[in-house]
């Protein structure tokens, strides 16, 4: 393929389909893989119903060792895919989680952590020799260790408990139901899918690690929640699923969603952009030849030269080089230096200037981005 299928959900196989697109154009990769529950027989309740547990053809393997080249093959594939600054997050039970991490390891990827995710609702052991299993490990990883990656910390923090003002940092421990209700997907009365995930799993997911407009892919797509959650947060999916009936459900359920409020999801804030003293001069706030203060009350100036130095008497360089040989001590130019406001007629610090062309730039990259997001 020599374009992203962005926003469609691709009926094959996820190795081959995975080995067909760009290296290096996908920002977060979520899979829920077949967990290889093993289950021999079927389990009844107490009251002699059935469970409608995970029987399906797609989650049986013959053997360890063939579960374990099914997961290292989808695994490299999908290490391929994925941005240097790209995350993968991969979840399962005791079943198959620890195969899974060690084979993770063994790739290259570098943990970063393992959420615990705790179910609300679990369902119990019924015959009474085990504890409930009462929930499942995800294990997020970067592909290559020490690379930047995506992390919305306050963002998360502000989810967790918005009753404080800095919010509370999330933990490692997820507190959610499974899919019940209005939300779990069913045909005539059927579940459309033995371990349909809850949106609200993907939504810490995706919001926590990717951006807007970013690139999310599922692998093992089954109904789509990943999709489902990625256009409600703005962001672009891929889908792979080789049920062609998954496809369908998917499909109906993404397109009856209405797009993100670009407004609504640029809520991480951004670290400030630099701003250096040259750029207020070449923008026009201040003039080449004119004289800046060394101190609000102080009578030192030093005059403004066209490359963004200053020059006091025979010192010349930035701001606060020049500061620090006035007073022989560090210091920050853009505190120490102030400029005559010609209509307040009064001398205001260099960084009320700073802030005020640096708000001016954000504003023109904030309205940039929800222009590009509105588009697609």
């Amino acid at each position: 393929m020599a374009h992203l299928p962005l926003n469609q959900i691709i009926n094959g196989n996820c190795v081959e389909t995975l080995n067909a697109l760009p290296e290096k154009s996908v920002d977060l990769i979520f899979a829920d893989p077949p967990y290889n529950l093993q289950l021999q027989n079927d389990l009844y309740r107490p009251n002699s119903s059935k469970v409608d547990a995970v029987n399906n053809k797609w989650d049986k393997f013959p053997s360890f060792a063939k579960y374990d080249e099914f997961t290292s093959n989808w695994l490299h594939a999908a290490k391929r895919v994925l941005k240097d600054t790209g995350t993968i997050w991969v979840i399962g039970s005791y079943h198959n989680i620890y195969r899974v991490g060690a084979i993770m390891q063994n790739l290259g990827f570098w943990f970063l952590n393992d959420i615990v995710w705790i179910k609300a609702n679990p369902m119990p052991n019924f015959r009474g020799v085990r504890f409930a299993n009462a929930h499942e490990t995800i294990l997020w990883a970067q592909k290559k260790k020490g690379a930047k990656y995506t992390f919305h910390h306050q963002s998360l923090k502000t989810l967790n408990d918005d009753s404080r003002e800095n919010g509370l940092q999330m933990r490692s421990d997820w507190f959610i139901p499974l899919a019940a209700g209005k939300e779990r997907l069913k045909t005539n009365g059927t579940k459309d899918h033995p371990t349909q995930k809850p949106e609200a799993l993907l939504y810490r997911v995706i919001l926590s690690s990717t951006n807007p407009g970013d690139v999310v892919l599922d692998p093992f797509f089954g109904t789509g929640t990943t999709g489902a959650v990625a256009k409600k947060l703005g962001r672009k999916f891929i889908g792979i699923e080789r049920d062609k009936k998954y496809v369908k459900v998917a499909q109906k359920r993404i397109d009856s969603l209405p797009k993100a409020d670009p407004t609504a999801i640029l809520i991480e804030k951004k670290r400030q952009v630099r701003i250096p003293f040259g750029a207020l001069i070449e923008n026009g706030y201040l003039n080449a030849g004119e004289f800046i203060y060394f101190g609000n009350k102080g009578n030192i100036t030093a005059k403004i030269l066209a490359n963004g130095h200053i020059r006091h008497k025979n010192i010349e360089g930035s701001i606060h080089k020049v500061g620090s040989a006035i007073q022989n001590a560090p210091c920050n130019g853009w505190d120490h230096w102030f400029y005559i406001d010609k209509k307040k007629r009064e001398k205001i610090v260099l960084d009320k200037l700073r802030q005020r062309y640096r708000a001016k730039m954000n504003k023109l990259q904030s309205e940039s981005v929800i222009n590009k997001l509105q588009k697609e």
